[in-house]
Formats: C-alpha cells, sequence, structure tokens
C-alpha cells in the first residue's frame, strides 16, 4: 500500500505565515524527536541566586532548545503535576521571534519579545490533531494557558555539573526551571541551508575505515518549484554518516526536509572526513516499497 504526501499544498500555505506554516507542518509529519536533559534535574527549591538582568540574555535563548524539569507553585512547593511520567518533557525553541514549544499532543507556536528580563508571550496556537492521551492533552491546554502569563525569564550559566539553566516567572506565582542544549546551529557554528533528500527505500554496502560490511543510505537532492511540483535535481549517491533525527526503516522511501551545517575541518581530519552534518526538519513523503 502506498501513502504519499503531496507537498503543493504546504508550499502555498508556508507563504502566507510563517506561524501558520509551523503549525501545518506538525499536523503533516512527526517531528524530530527531542532529547531528554542529560543532568537529573536536583529534586531541590527553585531558587536561584538572583542576578541583574543581563542584556546578553536573550541572544541565549534561541541558542539553546529548553527542556521543562521542574515546577514551583507560588508558596515555593514542587508542583509534581507539570510532568507525565515516561514522557518526554515540554521542550521550547525560540527562533526569530516565534516560539515553539514541543513534546506535547499537538505542536504549540507563538510570538514573544524581551526587553533585557522581561518576556511577553502572546498568540499561542497548536495543530488541531487529535491526541488520545487525555493526560498530554491537558498538559497541553495548562502550558497554552501558562505562557501567556509569563512575565520574566533569568539565564543561569552552566555550572556545579549542573547544564545552563532558564527560570520563567508567571505572573501567577508559578515558576518554570528549564534546561538548555545547544541547538544545531550552537553546535556546529553555522548557518543551517534548507535542503530536501530522498532517501532510498534500502542501505547500499560503503567503505568505513572502522566497520567492515558497513551499509549507507542512498540519497539524492530535491527541489520544489513554485507550484509545488517535485523536480528531482541530482543523482543517486551513497551518503556517509546519519541524519540527525532520522530513524531509517527498511522498505520505506522517503523525502525528508533537512537542515545542513557547514563543518570547519581541522588539519587533523583525514581528507574525506564529512563536510557537512545533516539534521531532520520534518518527514515530507513516505512510500513503503514491497
Amino acid at each position: 500500500m502506498t501513502t504519499s504526501t503531496r507537498l503543493s499544498t504546504r508550499i502555498a500555505r508556508f507563504a502566507a505565515t510563517a506561524a501558520a506554516a509551523a503549525v501545518l507542518a506538525a499536523c503533516a509529519a512527526p517531528q524530530a524527536p527531542q532529547p531528554a536533559p542529560t543532568t537529573p534535574p536536583p529534586q531541590a527549591s527553585l531558587d536561584p541566586k538572583p542576578m541583574e538582568p543581563n542584556s546578553n540574555a536573550a541572544q541565549l535563548l534561541p541558542q539553546y532548545v529548553w527542556s521543562l524539569t521542574q515546577v514551583a507553585g507560588s508558596d515555593g512547593q514542587m508542583r509534581h503535576d507539570w510532568l507525565i511520567p515516561g514522557k518526554a518533557a515540554p521542550v521550547l525553541n525560540f527562533q526569530n521571534g516565534q516560539v515553539s514549544v514541543q513534546n506535547l499532543c499537538n505542536l504549540v507556536n507563538a510570538t514573544y519579545s524581551t526587553s533585557l528580563d522581561k518576556i511577553e508571550i502572546k498568540q499561542p496556537v497548536s495543530t488541531m490533531r487529535a491526541c488520545v492521551d487525555n493526560l498530554q492533552m491537558t498538559q497541553e491546554r495548562r502550558v497554552v494557558q501558562q505562557l501567556q502569563l509569563a512575565q520574566k525569564f533569568q539565564i543561569v550559566p552552566a555550572g556545579n555539573n549542573l547544564p545552563i539553566r532558564m527560570y520563567l516567572s508567571f505572573s501567577d506565582g508559578l515558576r518554570w526551571e528549564l534546561y538548555g542544549q545547544p541547538t544545531p546551529a550552537t553546535r556546529y557554528g553555522s548557518a543551517a541551508e534548507r535542503i530536501f533528500l530522498e532517501v532510498g527505500p534500502e542501505k547500499v554496502n560503503c567503505n568505513h575505515p572502522l566497520m567492515r560490511d558497513a551499509k549507507c543510505l542512498r540519497v539524492r537532492d530535491l527541489s520544489y518549484d513554485n507550484q509545488g511540483i517535485k523536480r528531482v535535481t541530482g543523482d543517486w549517491r551513497i551518503m556517509q554518516g546519519d541524519i540527525e533525527g532520522y530513524k531509517f526503516e527498511p522498505g520505506l522511501r522517503n523525502v525528508l526536509r533537512v537542515n545542513r551545517y557547514a563543518l570547519t575541518k581541522g588539519p587533523a581530519q583525514a581528507a574525506d572526513a564529512p563536510t557537512h552534518a545533516y539534521v531532520l526538519d520534518m518527514i515530507v513523503e513516505s512510500e513503503r516499497v514491497r
């Protein structure tokens, strides 16, 4: 059985508004998984040392993805009903005046603005995908309502075996603690180039200096015209390395929207070392090939 998602309507909708585009894309394809914090959150009071407002704090927001780790009420007591056991924590991503929240039932997008330590989050919207998990639906509604009450944020640098942290304060006295992990652009030190790749349904033999009988992805470049019609722009080739966030499944042909990051080669690196890193943005098409 063949399932194919036409991109033409999606491309047209992308041109309408950036916020609506993110919402529609999330409806059409699964989101790339977000990593959980690498350091377990401390079971302690959510009271960081007060700091003077940092004019650079707003620049740090888009350099990390922020995972919710703890919530405290106005009385300082921990609220354990914001996180769902066994489920990934909500993750906030700040980019170009938009904040997106993943790992809920739907993808949530809103606009945000900052001034020193003040933050305002407005007009949250979510995709309308049905969710059979009532706990996640309840969590999503609470997150959407809470974001609109955001008033202040504080970023605490990494230290004492803890990653960089952000504290969000809300007008109702609630406080969130979030751990930060560098975005791909921060990790790779370069801006992303958006490309489309078609991934073949089977891996092929390839050379690898450290692995015998290595298997690699087989890919080719695609593009789309103004009407959203797909064009093949490259020949099939072997891709050395992986696409971060993409899980290959034999027998499944996929078209991926990928962010490509240029890598800086050091003098000690081999001549055939990878020149780019690839990070999945979304799955555009999937087809089961028999």
